[in-house]
C-alpha cells in the first residue's frame, strides 16, 4: 500500500519543480546526461549493466533528486571492491532526464535499448514519461521512488514502499484511486496529544491540491485543522505566524517549496511562535538542517521527519555503519540511504539466482511473500496485487527530530511505532 507520506513527499517536490517552472523552463537532455562508472572486466565474465535514472539537473534543484542515485552507486562501488556479484563486476550507468518527460523517454532508449542495462536500481524521476516502455520491454525497475503513479500503475516496476495495487498497465491504483494510511497524524496525536494541526499553503493549484491531501488525513484523525493560505508572489508569512499563534497550532505541515517553508519558519521564530513539531518529509531527511534553518533556532529545533527506512543517524545499528563508512565525508540524507537499500534490494535478488540469472528470476524474489527490510534499514516491503483495496491496515512508520549537536534524533523504534489505520482514498 503506498502510504500518504510517500504521496505527500511526491507531491511535495512535483509542487516545488512546478513553481520553479514559473522562471524556468527547458526540456533538453542536459550534457553530460550519461554516465558510465569507470569499470575493469573481471575474470568473472561480462560486468553485469545497471541503470539509474534521476532527474539531477530538474527545476527543483540540483540536489533534491541525486541522493537515491548517490546511495546506490556507493552500494555497487563497495560490492564490486569485494568481487563483485556472483563474481561479475557492476557497471553502474547513470542518466541524467533532466526532470522532463521527453529527457526521461530519451533516457530509457538509450539505456534499454543502445546500453542494454539488465535492470533499473532507485529511479528518481520527476516525469517518469518512460515507465511504459520500461514495462514493456519486462525490464525490473527496483527501488524506484514513487513520485509518480508510475509504481502503482505499471507491472515490472517495484517502488522503495512496495505497493498492493493491481498494476495491471491501465490506471494507477484501483480504477485510478489510491490509497494511503493515516499513521503520521495517528502517533502526533499518541506521542504528543496534538489536536490541533495547521496546513499551510500558496493560493497555487498544485500548493492546495497537496495541502488537500494532508488535510484529509488530518481530519480522519479527528483533528481541528486550520487552512492557512498565502499569495504566492507576495508571500506574507507574518501574517501566517499570527495566526498559528492565536490558533493555538500544536503542529505545522507545510504546501510549499524550501524557500518559503524556511521564510515561514523564521516568520514564526520572528513572532515567537512555538508548536511542538513542525513536520516535513523524508526529502528533507538530511544533514543541511543547520543551513537550510540558520535564521530559525526555535523552528529548527521543532522539525520532525517521517518516512519508512531507518534514520541515518541510527550507527547503532550494523547496517547504518555500513551504510555510513561507505559514504564517507560526504553530507548524508536519508534518500542517500533508500538509494543504497535500493541497490541491495537489486543485489540480493540477483545473488538468489545464482549462475541462472534472468530477469524473471529477479522478479521471483522481489514478488515473494515475505517482505524484504534490506537488512533493517526498510520497513517490511512486499508486493500483493489485491483486487481490492483494505479499508484499514496495520502501519508502522519512522519518526525523527532534528537536534543541534546531534542531529536526527530517532523517535522511538519504526517497527514498534504502528497502528492499525483507515486507508484513505485520493486521484493522483
Amino acid at each position: 500500500m503506498r502510504p500518504f507520506r510517500a504521496a505527500e513527499a511526491g507531491a511535495a517536490l512535483l509542487l516545488s519543480a512546478l513553481l520553479a517552472l514559473t522562471t524556468a523552463c527547458g526540456s533538453r537532455l542536459p550534457e553530460q546526461a550519461f554516465d558510465a562508472r569507470p569499470n575493469a572486466h573481471p575474470s568473472g565474465g561480462e560486468p553485469l549493466r545497471v541503470g539509474i535514472i534521476t532527474s539531477a539537473t530538474s527545476p527543483v534543484g540540483g540536489d533534491a533528486f541525486t541522493g537515491p542515485r548517490d546511495g546506490a552507486r556507493a552500494w555497487f562501488d563497495a560490492l564490486n571492491a569485494r568481487g563483485g556479484l556472483n563474481g561479475r563486476r557492476v557497471e553502474v550507468i547513470t542518466c541524467d532526464d533532466g526532470g522532463s518527460g521527453v529527457g526521461n523517454n530519451a533516457c530509457v532508449h538509450r539505456l534499454l535499448d543502445e546500453r542494454k542495462v539488465f535492470a533499473l536500481v532507485a529511479t528518481t524521476a520527476l516525469d517518469y514519461a518512460g515507465a511504459p516502455r520500461v514495462a514493456r520491454a519486462g525490464v525490473p525497475d527496483i527501488g524506484g521512488q514513487p513520485l509518480t503513479p508510475a509504481y502503482d500503475t505499471y507491472p515490472h516496476l517495484y517502488g522503495i514502499y512496495g505497493s498492493s495495487a493491481p498494476r495491471t498497465g491501465t490506471e494507477p491504483g484501483w480504477g485510478g484511486v489510491l490509497y494511503g494510511g493515516t499513521e503520521v497524524y495517528r502517533w502526533f496525536k499518541h506521542e504528543y496529544g496534538a489536536r490541533t494541526a495547521a496546513v499551510v499553503a500558496y493560493n497555487q493549484a498544485a500548493s492546495t491540491s497537496y495541502a488537500r491531501l494532508i488535510t484529509q488525513g488530518l481530519r480522519a484523525e479527528g483533528y481541528r485543522v486550520v487552512d492557512e493560505q498565502v499569495d504566492f508572489a507576495l508571500p506574507n508569512f507574518r501574517a501566517v505566524a499570527a495566526d498559528l499563534r492565536a490558533q493555538g497550532a500544536d503542529l505545522v505541515f507545510d504546501a510549499l517549496d524550501t524557500h518559503g517553508n524556511a521564510r515561514l519558519c523564521e516568520a514564526m521564530d520572528a513572532l515567537g511562535v512555538h508548536v511542538t513539531a513542525k513536520v516535513t518529509n523524508v526529502q528533507n531527511w538530511s544533514s543541511s538542517v543547520p543551513r537550510d534553518y540558520a535564521k530559525s533556532p526555535a523552528c529548527r529545533a521543532a522539525l520532525h521527519v517521517t518516512g519508512s527506512s531507518r534514520n541515518y543517524e541510527d550507527t547503532g545499528h550494523p547496517a547504518v555503519r555500513e551504510f555510513r563508512a561507505a559514504m564517507g565525508d560526504r553530507p548524508l540524507s536519508q534518500w542517500q540511504l533508500e538509494g543504497w537499500a535500493a541497490a541491495m534490494w537489486f543485489t540480493d535478488a540477483a545473488r538468489s539466482c545464482g549462475d541462472r540469472l534472468t530477469r524473471g528470476c529477479v522478479e521471483e524474489f522481489v514478488n515473494r511473500q515475505e517482505p524484504y527490510t534490506a537488512r533493517g534499514l526498510l520497513l517490511p516491503v512486499r508486493f500483493e496485487k489485491a483486487a481490492e483495496p483494505p479499508k484499514t491496515r496495520h502501519t508502522c512508520l519512522s519518526v525523527a527530530r532534528w537536534q543541534d549537536g546531534r542531529g536526527w534524533v530517532t523517535q522511538g523504534d519504526m517497527n514498534t511505532n504502528c497502528a492499525t489505520v483507515p486507508q484513505l482514498g485520493y486521484r493522483p
